[in-house]
């Protein structure tokens, strides 16, 4: 829930007219005892300026609860008229849908440019001394020297909807990319699997990543001096050593806490870190805890993932595969020999920054893309409510942060830049073009392919990519889901659209525009069923 403050003010009146009269009656009473004790002159009534003051504040504060009361009696629906009010509500208009969204937009979804400010600094500041501390102290590993070892890079990379100027509520979670860097003697040469037969489409994203010599070097040579550097963070497939995801993390995890290790005390003044091991659903999180003796600005309890890197070229990163999206097709199926230890996905996010700042280059002032992406988001997690965990879990999964910025890009590529119709003034109606586009993308009507690897992406707006990218087939970011399950979801989104003036109203914004009854429960252990 965003951090924000309303004024009540069944209780602030009333408690200013108190501490008011307060300060009358000790002001009088301290004037009394001051010594000045003389009889007050003939037809002078020392109670008249106490008498006076309160007269007043009492007015003041009956002819506030009337304007209350007379607007209360006039909004459409109050509950308290009971229906035998002598103004019809048929003659007043329920808030529109663009009042309900703007008013939800400022109380529960707008974050304080302000407060995510500091905390994208905070957290710069202490990634940047721990990811610093990696580099320098070196990696002794399991490699004697560590000359074959991984390393740290030195820098970090900020992806994100923090870093893109759409995360809605808190700014309390962020993602940053670590990029490591291979030793001198080890080259990768990376493959898609896109075209392999029989994989389950939630693996046609993925790339396995071969050692070979780099250029000038023997294959004799190299293989014996690099075999320290394949028996550490290599597994075998048809012959040949990949690298493994699995065993970079697992490295990564144990160097981060070492230099950790090293840098708490130094930032014991300021805040208290701590890491939690990350495993197939998420990297390892970095805890910030402000401390108690920090007085500085917008101090919040932070948690970022730190994301192992490595830098396949021209700005696109590999990283670990994301966690199966069904439960069908289990990892051990793989065709071919593959083992799943050695699938690495692909990180974008430079290319899909690029794609932004190119796309608010060419919008006008005042365009409105992202705000209706914050909105998207938050219709989601309206949709969300009542729903079990498991089924929960599929849901927000299914619509990623990830998805609905993807489909937001597909929408304006396809106008080819915000130009017109993106203005404040056709929110809802773009709001619920989005809406439109994800439920025919659920239902196969449309393709949601990834914004750069997909079929006449942005390549020419966000640079070159590598050759394995360019070359690779189009990746499908919805391919790994069934087709009951994505009928399920495009049901409950379009429900959810059709109920959106009763959930906004009894979810958020203030409490004028709480003027029906609350939507229906919607308990249930699964979707809700609706035609779409």
């Amino acid at each position: 829930m965003s951090v924000h403050y309303t004024l009540n003010l069944r209780v602030f009146w009333p408690l200013v007219t108190g501490l008011s009269t307060a300060f009358v009656c000790l002001y009088h009473v301290l004037r009394g005892s001051g010594g000045a004790r003389a009889d007050p002159p003939d037809g002078a009534d020392g109670g008249f300026p106490l008498l006076k003051v309160s007269v007043l504040l009492l007015l003041g504060y009956i002819l506030l609860r009337c304007r209350h009361a007379v607007r209360q009696r006039f909004l459409p629906g109050s509950p308290r008229l009971g229906g035998h009010s002598t103004f019809s509500p048929r003659h007043f208009q329920e808030p529109s849908l663009s009042i309900l969204l703007e008013s939800y937009y400022e109380h529960e979804v707008r974050l304080s440019p302000h407060v995510l400010g500091h905390s994208k600094a905070h957290v710069s500041r202490i990634v940047g001394e721990l990811v610093r501390a990696g580099r320098t102290r070196g990696s002794p590993g399991p490699i004697p020297g560590g000359t074959l070892a991984l390393a740290f890079r030195g820098d970090f990379i900020q992806v994100g909807s923090a870093y893109e100027q759409h995360k809605i509520r808190r700014p309390d979670a962020f993602d940053v990319l670590v990029p490591l860097r291979l030793p001198p003697l080890v080259a990768l040469e990376p493959r898609s699997l896109g075209a392999q037969p029989d994989l389950a489409p939630a693996f046609n994203g993925c790339l396995v990543c071969a050692l070979k010599a780099p250029p000038g070097i023997s294959g004799g040579h190299w293989l014996r001096d690099c075999k320290p550097f394949a028996d550490g963070f290599c597994v075998d497939i048809c012959g040949r050593r990949h690298l493994s995801a699995t065993l970079v993390l697992r490295w990564f995890q144990s160097h981060l806490q070492r230099s950790l290790a090293t840098v708490r005390y130094s930032l014991e003044g300021r805040c208290r870190v701590s890491l939690t091991p990350g495993g197939l659903e998420q990297p390892p999180t970095l805890h910030i805890l402000p401390c108690r003796t920090d007085y500085g600005c917008c101090r919040l309890s932070m948690a970022v993932r730190l994301i192992p890197a490595v830098h396949l070229g021209d700005g696109v990163f590999l990283v670990s595969p994301p966690p199966p999206s069904s439960p069908f097709g289990p990892l051990s199926d793989l065709p071919g020999g593959l083992r799943a230890d050695a699938l690495w996905g692909v990180n974008t996010a430079r290319q899909e920054q690029k794609l932004l700042g190119w796309l608010q280059e060419r919008a006008p002032p005042g365009a409105c893309y992202l705000k209706c992406l914050q909105l998207l988001k938050a219709v989601r997690d309206l949709g969300a409510h009542g729903l079990d965990p498991t089924t929960s879990t599929q849901w927000g999964r299914i619509l990623s942060s990830y998805v609905l910025k993807t489909a937001l890009l597909a929408v304006l590529l396809r106008e080819r830049a915000p130009e017109q119709g993106w203005d404040e003034a056709h929110l809802v109606k773009r709001l619920e073009q989005l809406v439109r586009f994800l439920r025919d993308c659920l239902l196969r009507r449309q393709t949601l392919f990834h914004c750069i690897l997909g079929p006449g992406g942005a390549a020419a707006e966000v640079g070159p990519l590598p050759k394995v990218l360019r070359e690779a087939a189009p990746v499908d970011l919805l391919a790994a889901f069934n087709r009951h399950t994505r009928e399920l979801v495009a049901s409950r989104l379009l429900s959810t659209w059709r109920r959106l003036p009763q959930l906004l109203r009894a979810y958020g914004g203030p409490r004028y525009l709480a003027r029906c009854p609350a939507p229906r429960s919607q308990r249930t252990q699964g979707f809700l069923k609706d035609d779409p």
